[in-house]
């Protein structure tokens, strides 16, 4: 099984890196988490509830000041090269690339009246790209929390999340909600945050799977995806083309499905009958986990997963079979996870504690084994590379390591 690095965790390798980049000793080291999303998809940017937690993998960025004018970047993924961007008259369109994240965090602060000074950042992470991890809200989010820090500005965390939001979404171009960033920034150990992305409103529900002798597993099929590449755009707009018919400013003011009778499009009424059932899934999952029933999460996932791939129609091949596989095996539910078109499954599984080699005399273990197992092997049949698996504790959210 894939184990997590601890790269993320620790500041000094990025920090000794960040010395070798710019001859000098950064000032401190920020890191901000992935996150997975337990349920709730495509329900951020239409307004209504998501219930997502911090993942233990992350992105960290060692900083300190740098000229006046001119922020300067270089990430270990993108290779060597420091990426110079002038910060006067910065606009969006005006950085692409990795590069254009940091550039539309440091533009978005701006835009909030925290003007970016100068400064240096060294970045390094250790959440896959395209897995639908959120590696791009976790870049925002650390270099969100470096850039006002060096500045000695404390920006509550709820405006940081909107500002790195708006980097990702008027800088950069992707439509996402603000559920990554408020992921990244909210959630605490050992919960979900409950998010209504209409008042902003969140609230941390306990989700401890180890304590029930359950845990979290995340299936990475390999098929990677890029929000900005993909239909993502296509399903935000029919979104909102539904909610237009509907005379609702979105699509969190419909009740019940009986509110979309008023929908004659076919296409936009599976649409938007798979964001007002998802937010009730949403809503009746964070109940359970209140009550401390969080096995009885797992058919939800698994009605979450058909509802996505049939309604809103953004599975993809390896996700439905990852999710047939791990269910039959013994999973108590699972779901594609993110934006869809390719990324990763979240299945509920019957493990205390998800080990790289699981010990054949604990029948928990040995549950989580068989899905992997099985998951592997269906994957084999269809030709496909393996997939990779992760243990997924439910981790802090940002914070300054040094």
């Amino acid at each position: 099984m894939t184990r997590l690095s601890p790269m993320a965790a620790s500041a000094g390798p990025v920090a000794q890196w960040f010395g070798e980049q710019f001859g000098a000793e950064p000032d401190g080291v920020w890191r901000a988490p992935g996150r997975a999303n337990l349920i709730g998809e495509h329900t951020d940017y239409n307004d209504g509830f998501v219930l997502p937690f911090a993942l233990d993998k992350g992105t960290v960025a060692a900083a300190a000041p740098g000229p006046a004018g001119l922020l300067e970047v270089c990430s270990r993924q993108a290779g060597p090269e420091v990426v110079a961007i002038r910060l006067d008259g910065l606009s969006p369109g005006a950085v692409t690339g990795w590069a254009a994240y940091p550039a539309g965090v440091a533009w978005a602060l701006g835009q909030a009246g925290c003007p970016v000074a100068g400064a240096r950042l060294a970045i390094d992470s250790d959440v896959p790209q395209g897995a639908g991890l959120s590696s791009s809200a976790a870049l925002d989010c650390a270099v969100a929390l470096a850039l006002t820090d060096l500045a000695r500005r404390a920006v509550p965390r709820p405006e940081l999340a909107a500002i790195a939001r708006r980097a990702e979404n008027d800088f950069v171009g992707v439509p996402t909600g603000i559920m990554d960033q408020s992921a990244a920034l909210l959630c605490q150990a050992g919960h979900a945050l409950l998010l209504d992305c209409r008042s902003g409103e969140s609230d941390n529900v306990p989700l401890d799977p180890a304590a029930h002798r359950l845990a979290l597993l995340i299936i990475d099929t390999r098929a990677r995806h890029e929000l900005t590449d993909s239909g993502y755009r296509d399903r935000f707009a029919e979104c909102a083309a539904a909610a237009r018919e509907l005379g609702v400013r979105s699509l969190r003011e419909v009740a019940g499905v009986t509110g979309l009778a008023g929908l004659a499009d076919p296409v936009l009424l599976r649409r938007a009958r798979h964001v007002v059932t998802e937010n009730q899934r949403v809503l009746a999952a964070a109940g359970l986990l209140r009550r401390g029933n969080v096995a009885d999460v797992g058919p939800l996932l698994t009605e979450s997963h058909v509802s996505l791939r049939d309604d809103f129609e953004v599975s993809w091949p390896e996700a439905d079979v990852a999710v047939a596989a791990a269910t039959e095996a013994g999973a108590l539910g699972a779901r594609m996870m993110g934006g869809g078109f390719g990324g990763s499954v979240i299945a509920l599984v019957p493990a205390a504690l998800v080990p790289a080699e699981p010990d054949p005399a604990d029948p928990a273990a040995a549950a989580s084994a068989a899905v992997r197992g099985a998951v592997r092997r269906a994957f084999a049949r269809q030709g496909w590379p393996a997939p990779g698996f992760l243990h997924a504790p439910p981790s802090p959210s940002a914070h300054r390591l040094r």
